[in-house]
């Protein structure tokens, strides 16, 4: 067993010891409450999940292989082409079902509080799944996704157009150059699922601080993936833009309004 998959192991039987099993008790924002309440403990099943997930069953059967353009995990600022199955793809790199449908009930809640459509981002499209769970929430926000790989991408862009899907924006090309040119300047919601690195991750993150609505929320991806990644989410917590954290293990949600109580959240999905 290698030893970034201990770490995880490990990581992820501390997250189990140490992290709430609560329903939003010793919350004092009602907002956040509300987040943890109502969104990470819903269990009703939405509209559109079913037709989300029989995307993902189709994607994990898919025997396409693909010329991929790797720039996260490769470790080259050109990026390596690498020969990868779909099939692989959909069941070693997607986000897991129950990440997309906190997003998706995330979308949904704070376009409903701020009464009008959302600008979101997300920072990795891989296959376009938890894509689509960012679209559906709310067919008038603007999502804008930024891929690598423009092999992945045409295969995320296929499952929109099954999904009939039309609210999604894409950019092909290193992320470190469409981010700066192609995000808008106010941004409500960004999901973070692209170069699992530290220096990335803090880049990513430290440009994204200084553009978030005062109710915005940044997620950021596999913050226990390494120890690398620990790293950038202890001093993402520790920057001074950041109110409010909320470690889910596989994601970290990160709050910048300054009425927010500087308090960092473990919590079971």
């Amino acid at each position: 067993m290698s030893r970034d998959i201990l770490h995880r192991v490990w990581a992820y039987v501390r997250h189990r010891l140490t992290a709430w099993n609560t329903t939003g008790e010793g919350i004092h924002s009602p907002w956040l409450f509300y987040i943890v309440r109502m969104l990470m403990r819903d269990q009703n099943r939405y509209y559109c999940w079913d037709a989300i997930e029989q995307r993902r069953d189709l994607l994990k059967k898919d025997a396409r292989e693909l010329d991929v353009v790797d720039y996260g995990s490769a470790g080259s600022e050109e990026g390596v082409h690498v020969r990868r199955r779909v099939s692989e793809i959909a069941q070693r790199q997607l986000e897991r079902p129950q990440i997309g449908q906190l997003l998706f009930r995330l979308v949904q809640f704070m376009s409903h509080e701020q009464g009008r459509p959302l600008e979101i981002v997300e920072l990795g499209t891989s296959l376009g799944i938890t894509t689509a769970y960012l679209a559906m929430a709310d067919g008038k926000s603007r999502v804008l996704t930024l891929e690598g790989s423009g092999a992945v991408l045409n295969v995320a862009k296929e499952q929109w157009r099954a999904l009939k899907i039309e609210n999604i924006e894409w950019q092909n090309g290193k992320i470190d150059d469409t981010l700066y040119i192609y995000a808008r300047e106010r941004l409500d919601l960004v999901f973070v699922d692209a170069n699992h690195t530290y220096a990335a991750t803090k880049r990513y993150v430290n440009w994204l601080l200084d553009r978030m609505d005062e109710k915005g929320v940044v997620v950021v991806d596999d913050i226990h993936y390494s120890r690398e990644m620990e790293q950038a989410w202890e001093e993402i917590k520790a920057d001074e833009r950041v109110t409010t954290t909320m470690d889910v293990f596989d994601a970290g949600l990160v709050f910048v309004d300054r009425h927010y109580l500087k308090r960092h959240y473990k919590i079971r999905l």
